[in-house]
């Protein structure tokens, strides 16, 4: 059974399951984390939405990659999570499941490409209390502190 983090879902509402790919990015004591603008700030932890036919570890790279400017090496799989949330710039009631993954930062080659996102590091402990959703938070708890 897969944890779920978060709101229940509302009773009588359809949500659409979108599968994600997001990492813990350790290196010299720090996280590697992005901030995102819209449609809320946020810290998070890099990644996203599996695309369709892409695999999960594709998408793990081409998210980290856009939210961060960084290459990343060796991603191993922790485990998964859902949570249920509205998605305003998709206008979609979402069953996300979240697949994390703990990889290796190697090197940036830029800053973000995706609009609105910022590369920060971060104390795991700070990240552990200011990631922002419960299940990114817990993650980081168990498999980093």
């Amino acid at each position: 059974m897969i944890a779920r983090y978060g709101e229940p879902p509302e009773a009588g509402r359809r949500y659409t399951l979108r599968p994600g790919a997001y990492a813990i990015l350790p290196r010299g004591g720090a996280l590697l984390v992005t901030h995102q603008e819209e449609p809320w700030p946020e810290f998070q932890l890099p990644g996203g939405g599996i695309d369709a036919g892409e695999s999960p570890l594709a998408a793990l790279h081409r998210e980290v990659f856009e939210e961060t400017g960084w290459r990343i090496a060796r991603p191993l799989r922790l485990g998964a999570f859902r949570r249920f949330t509205y998605m305003p710039e998709y206008d979609l009631w979402a069953e996300k499941l979240c697949i994390i993954y703990r990889a290796d930062p190697v090197y940036p080659l830029g800053a973000p490409s995706e609009a609105g996102h910022s590369a920060h590091w971060m104390a795991p402990d700070l990240a552990a209390e200011l990631l922002g959703n419960p299940g990114d938070r817990d993650f980081v708890r168990r498999h980093i502190l």
